[in-house]
């Protein structure tokens, strides 16, 4: 029986062909992806969907800390108390009810009536509650292991679980049985990596310097 063999030239037309085929297939799946033909199941976008909305929003380092208020007319009426201030803004710091001293771990601001009460970073509001003594509450949690306190309240626009951005109004100034001398106020703390701090050291400070 004769061997029959392809010529030289037939042999590498179907190199060619193969190779112009196998290249194509690359193009043709390089293009579906670029398009998002390639889709996850339900179950992979559900984690990220549901990782991302859980989780707090993160500060921009070049963000810094605002006041919790805007109205120029507000002042400190009430100051955090600092074991290395002089004797005289000690006393200042002085929280003083049913014949109890008290030192203030936040600041009181007042000067006006029923002012708006902002939030002074982005951050995802971790509890709303009415206390006895210290009026209506809202806490909200931060990046950065910054958590605010916002006491006193007369009204509170947020709920519990709400992302709120920074500047976003929480609610009014109110009053509370502790510190009635103080009449109409905000009784605002600062913890900074589980510590209270005194707010007024913190404010218009960029979020990377804390």
């Amino acid at each position: 029986m004769t061997e029959r063999r392809l010529k030289k030239s037939v042999i590498y037309g179907i190199y060619s062909l193969g190779i112009i085929a196998l290249v194509g297939t690359i193009y043709l799946i390089e293009s579906s992806i670029g398009k998002g033909n390639f889709k996850g199941n339900d179950d992979s976008t559900y984690v990220t969907k549901t990782i991302f909305d859980d989780s707090i929003p993160v500060v921009a380092d070049d963000v810094k800390i605002l006041r919790p208020y805007s109205d120029s007319e507000i002042r400190v009426i009430k100051s955090y108390y600092d074991y290395q201030a002089d004797e005289e803004s000690q006393k200042n710091a002085i929280i003083f009810h049913e014949d109890t001293y008290m030192q203030s771990s936040g600041v009181a601001y007042g000067g006006k009536e029923n002012f708006e009460v902002k939030s002074v970073l982005d951050g995802t509001v971790v509890d709303v509650k009415e206390d006895k003594l210290l009026g209506k509450i809202v806490e909200i949690k931060h990046s950065n292991d910054v958590i605010s306190v916002y006491q006193s309240l007369s009204e509170v626009a947020v709920t519990k679980d709400a992302v709120i951005k920074q500047g976003d109004v929480i609610g009014k100034s109110g009053t509370s049985n502790i510190s009635t001398e103080l009449g109409n106020h905000l009784y605002f703390e600062l913890i900074v990596k589980g510590t209270t701090v005194n707010p007024e050291q913190y404010f218009d400070k960029l979020v990377k310097e804390i």
